[in-house]
């Protein structure tokens, strides 16, 4: 089920879109928001016929710009708002995702387990070694050393008469995604898997499992370091149904996954959170299953239907508009979790993606956006907040030309919707007489 607003989105969503009327530039006095609108047109044009571009101030309910904002094209990481915002509805946001360690046997004098021990993955994109965590994420991650420190001195387990297998059946086993025929994906920057270690790590390890057979075999190192001697193999296999569970770490919560996956636009996060959110509702842990659920929520969410065929926007078969984007982002800032989303978005000249771009401009530390790059496709979505106070939802296509000048036209837009100030009382009546 749902853990907040469908309901109460669905009509905003359908509210907003009776007034998305088109707004372009006129030719009346130059006033601030037809000089914002020329701006923005200024920009637009340079970046040829493959473009488009919406704007809409929150605070007024007033259309900004409007111009090609509902043509279809590959949203490339902006894809991410979608998988985002899908996980924190259906997973909910302090959900946790755990990694644990079961058991066939039992315990016997001396702190021996007679048996096999099943380290199962339950699809934590952080799961690793504590210096990986550290490194990668700050410090939030679920550490094998936990599990391990668990089994030593919570059971008490100090040596192992059988196996250790690492189990990732909960998510299927392609490592990749669409754009890379499900086969290993460099841009993944990971190997896919419900038990993956250190991002899927695979060692020496070879064959159809083998990151989960690595993450077994690092808990069979972390366990020796410990003093626990284990005298069976180190493979993969699915854990018994009769197996006693035995230790479990926590990932962080969605809302942090979340958190890790928005400003950088990581890749292995958000494929393995639509992999987790097809699991979550369907009971199959593939892809295909989880942008499905996606694309359904969305569209009863919002109103909108963009085409999901993966989790990150890899894919240019994912297709979607500036207006579908803006009206996810429109909608969402009416919502319990709007504030959440939006905390989690790079910063302009201050985080993520967008650390090196506007720095010492009006949009600095003003602008919170999600990037999204792809070959030949570059685009830009979110909020900033004007001089005026107002916050503001923009998004920004431009495909077709070089990254720098995408790049340049979409922080040339967010600079002027950051510096401007278009709420007077006659520019809003006339607004409305439009409308």
């Amino acid at each position: 089920m749902p853990h907040t607003f469908i309901a109460k989105v669905r009509s905003i969503a359908c509210g907003f879109l009776l007034i998305g009327a088109v707004a372009t530039p006129a030719a009346a006095a130059n006033t601030p928001l037809t000089a914002l609108q020329s701006a923005i047109a200024g920009q637009i044009s340079y970046a040829g016929p493959h473009d488009g571009a919406y704007a809409y101030d929150l605070s007024t309910g007033q259309v900004l710009f409007s111009d090609r904002a509902s043509a279809l094209r590959p949203p490339a990481s902006v894809e991410k708002l979608y998988t985002a915002t899908t996980a924190l509805e259906l997973l909910g946001p302090s959900t946790t995702l755990s990694t644990s360690v079961l058991g066939t046997g039992h315990l016997a004098p001396g702190g021996v387990w007679e048996g096999n021990l099943y380290l199962r993955g339950g699809g934590d994109p952080t799961f690793g070694s504590t210096a990986f965590i550290r490194a990668h994420y700050g410090g939030e991650g679920a550490s094998v050393s936990t599990l391990a420190y668990d089994l030593v001195k919570v059971d008490g387990i100090h040596r192992v008469t059988g196996s250790i297998d690492g189990d990732e059946s909960f998510l299927d086993s392609l490592r990749g995604e669409p754009s890379s025929n499900y086969e290993f994906d460099p841009f993944l920057e990971g190997n896919l898997s419900g038990l993956a270690f250190n991002r899927g790590e695979e060692g020496t390890e070879h064959g159809a499992h083998a990151p989960a057979a690595f993450a077994a075999r690092r808990l069979y190192a972390t366990l020796h370091a410990d003093g626990v001697s284990i005298h069976g193999p180190i493979g993969a296999a699915p854990t018994p149904p009769a197996a006693t569970l035995l230790a479990s770490v926590a990932s962080p919560t969605i809302s942090q996954l979340v958190g890790l996956m928005l400003p950088p636009s990581d890749n292995f996060f958000a494929e393995t959170l639509v992999k987790d959110i097809g699991r979550h509702v369907t009971g199959s842990g593939t892809t295909a299953q989880g942008a499905a659920v996606v694309a359904r929520t969305i569209a009863s969410l919002f109103g909108i239907h963009p085409r999901v065929v993966d989790g990150s926007g890899l894919s240019p078969a994912d297709k979607t508009s500036p207006l579908q984007v803006a009206t996810l982002l429109i909608a969402l800032a009416h919502t319990s979790l709007g504030p959440s989303l939006r905390g989690e978005m790079a910063v302009a000249g201050r985080s993520g993606t967008l650390e090196l771009r506007m720095r010492h401009t009006a949009a600095e530390g003003h602008c919170q956006g999600k990037t999204g790059t792809l070959t030949g496709v570059s685009n830009l979505a979110g909020y900033c907040r004007s001089a005026d106070g107002h916050t503001i939802v923009f998004a920004v296509f431009t495909d077709g030309i070089n990254l720098e000048t995408a790049h340049t036209v979409q922080d040339e837009i967010a600079i002027e919707i950051a510096g401007s100030k278009v709420s007077t009382t006659e520019e809003l009546a006339a607004a409305a007489h439009r409308r």
